[in-house]
């Protein structure tokens, strides 16, 4: 059967449609939300974009939360940078592998990087041994601690002074953790934020009293927000941390790859170079570790 005109006109437009659709799925980089199901849209575009670049090598998908200043963002162009970002560069170079960068929500990033949508994560990730059961890290590549931020007129002098207190942390986060046990998981006073940018501007907002989180991330905040008049607060309670680059478990090959990488950067001086950038000194005597005493 012949179609009409005007059937023929319907046609081309769904073909069209169809094929923008197409367009669309085989560039997108990354998806906006966690659904709940670790950005499963955009992990199957990035994970087609790993397999080769446009010389013929492998390209590793590198699963990162930009929302985490200074060790990753986004800037006004929408391109992801940072401190963590700098230091994959620079692994991935000595490395001899290259490495494309998927903005992936927290929420969602170990699940992508167990289901095989991510081939490494780096997103200020502390090396925990619940986290190790599941996943391999490299060699760790930042010291960190946790920090409390507080208006600066508050009565806040240590850990246990947040205890009746609103406090905001991230959510699966270290603080979020470390806030649970003296408040109790469940407690109505555990505020939990998709950020912990977020979490700080609430706490400017006046609707929290404190804020716990990776003294990097707090530190960066207080100084580049002089307006929210915030003081840190630290206590001999918090734990030292260290981040490591999260790899699929058993995935040996490109964890020594990343090692080798790793030591090379901190042999040549590239590492320290890139500390200094972000922090304004070298890594033994780097702002971010003095902060936290405050």
């Amino acid at each position: 059967m012949t179609a009409s005109p005007a059937r023929r006109r319907q046609l081309l437009a769904a073909a069209l449609l169809c094929g923008v659709a197409f367009t669309g799925l085989t560039l997108s980089g990354c998806g906006k939300k966690d659904g709940g199901d670790a950005s499963t849209a955009a992990s199957a575009a990035s994970a087609s974009a790993s397999t080769a670049s446009s010389g013929g090598a492998r390209v590793y998908v590198v699963g990162t939360d930009a929302q985490y200043a200074p060790f990753e963002s986004q800037n006004e162009k929408g391109e992801i940078v940072g401190f963590d970002i700098d230091v994959v560069k620079a692994v991935a170079a000595k490395a001899g592998i290259e490495v494309k960068f998927v903005n992936t929500p927290w929420e969602g990033i170990f699940n992508a990087l167990n289901q095989g949508d991510r081939d490494l994560l780096v997103s200020a990730i502390t090396i925990t041994d619940q986290r190790k059961q599941s996943m391999d890290f490299s060699s760790p590549y930042f010291d960190a601690v946790q920090l409390m931020a507080v208006k600066a007129d508050a009565k806040v002098s240590k850990f246990d002074d947040l205890k009746p207190l609103k406090v905001g942390v991230q959510t699966g986060t270290t603080g979020d953790e470390v806030v649970g046990k003296l408040q109790g998981k469940t407690s109505a006073n555990l505020r939990r934020f998709e950020s912990t940018p977020l979490a700080l501007k609430e706490l400017e907002a006046g609707g929290l009293d404190a804020v716990v989180a990776d003294n990097g991330v707090v530190i960066n905040y207080v100084a580049n927000n002089s307006g929210a008049k915030f003081k840190t607060v630290g206590d001999p309670s918090f734990s030292p941390e260290q981040y490591g680059i999260a790899v699929k478990k058993g995935n040996a090959e490109l964890l020594a790859k990343i090692n080798k990488g790793l030591a090379d950067i901190r042999a040549d001086g590239t590492y320290d170079s890139i500390y200094k950038k972000y922090f304004g000194a070298a890594p033994g005597a780097a702002p971010a570790a003095s902060a936290a005493s405050k």
